[in-house]
């Protein structure tokens, strides 16, 4: 309806002798910004709704699941009107860079070293810690180790996990895979499913308030979700929080996984001019101490630290990424999954 409604205020300017119809009408498409993202937090309303307060750009947001955001831009093609692409995790990205439907630009930012694509086609916003959350009252932090340790027999019906479907756990098998072999990664995933105290269920937060009710002994969560919930309003929230302990896995080789939140302009994008100035919004200082004190995410500008509750747990070595820009190995963590049977 919308395109329509442009295509007669063309049309009526055109009929009454206007020469600069053709600007009128870029004038008002330069006015919207229409978003595919993967995200659903709070945080983003109140930072979409800034953008449009600081710049009169409207935001059209579309959300859904990235594998599905990504089928729709190879779908609709050159007749997408998507502008940019936002997902929570850098190889579903590099698997939209692959598949041609994101394109280099040039963003003016501050991001740290690695949180830019090197051929500029995403740039992160935040990135989040995928941990080891474990009861302190029932487990020693000398007993954790790796990521790989999860899958010994010694963590049989003590381990708490989401659904092979997230795209969280999909990025850390992938990374498995990347670090050592597929026949490993494999053994490590029937491993887990072996040690899992319940079938997967949930998201993150679940998993810690399950450890809470003592229905497991240790999770494998997002930092941002204990974050939330150490902050919450709700009381049993925060005692859910409270009960459990970071432990960063891998800091003795490779480092711990991390998920990038990212954003990339879309191949076709309408509106390019309007999407790096939301690239170099989301990526301003300003904006980044606001994401690391409401959803409580690592910031990638250089001048913005974590906020306190985050950056309690202390600094850790993080995996580089080097996994993520293979997008087939997505794919393989997804087989593995499904002949492990991880639900």
């Amino acid at each position: 309806m919308r395109y329509i409604k442009l295509l007669l205020l063309a049309f009526t300017i055109a009929c009454s002798g206007t020469k600069d119809s053709k600007e009128e009408s870029a004038s008002t498409q330069d006015q919207v910004l229409n978003v595919y993202s993967h995200r659903h937090y709070d945080a983003d309303k109140q930072a979409f709704e800034r953008f449009t307060e600081e710049t009169g750009i409207k935001i059209n947001l579309v959300k859904a699941g990235a594998d599905e955001l990504i089928s729709r831009l190879e779908m609709e093609g050159e007749n997408s009107p998507a502008d940019v692409l936002i997902t929570v995790d850098a190889a579903k990205l590099n698997r939209a860079k692959s598949m041609g439907l994101l394109q280099s630009v040039e963003a003016k930012t501050n991001n740290k070293d690695g949180f830019i694509d090197p051929d500029k086609n995403w740039y992160a916003i935040t990135y989040r810690a995928r941990v080891i959350a474990y009861d302190k009252e029932d487990v020693a932090i000398s007993e954790l180790s790796t990521y790989e340790d999860l899958a010994s027999e010694k963590w049989k019906n003590r381990i708490l996990i989401r659904s092979s479907s997230s795209s969280y756990n999909q990025s850390l098998l992938s990374s498995i895979i990347y670090e050592n072999g597929a026949d490993i990664a494999g053994k490590w995933a029937i491993g887990i499913v072996e040690n899992m105290a319940r079938e997967p269920k949930g998201g993150d937060r679940d998993q810690i308030k399950a450890i809470a009710s003592g229905v497991g002994d240790l999770a494998i969560v997002n930092t941002y979700y204990v974050g939330l919930l150490l902050n919450s309003d709700n009381p049993e929230e925060v005692k859910a929080g409270q009960r459990v302990g970071i432990y960063f896995p891998n800091q003795e080789g490779r480092g711990g996984h991390i998920n990038i939140s990212g954003v990339g302009v879309t191949k076709n994008a309408p509106n390019k001019a309007n999407a790096i100035k939301f690239i170099e919004f989301l990526t301003s200082e300003k904006i980044q101490k606001f994401y690391a004190s409401t959803s409580f995410e690592f910031p990638v500008h250089n001048n913005v630290a974590p906020d306190s509750t985050i950056a309690a747990w202390g600094e850790f070595k993080i995996d580089d990424l080097d996994y993520a820009s293979n997008p087939d190995l997505l794919d393989q963590a997804i087989k593995l999954f499904d002949e492990a049977g991880w639900n």
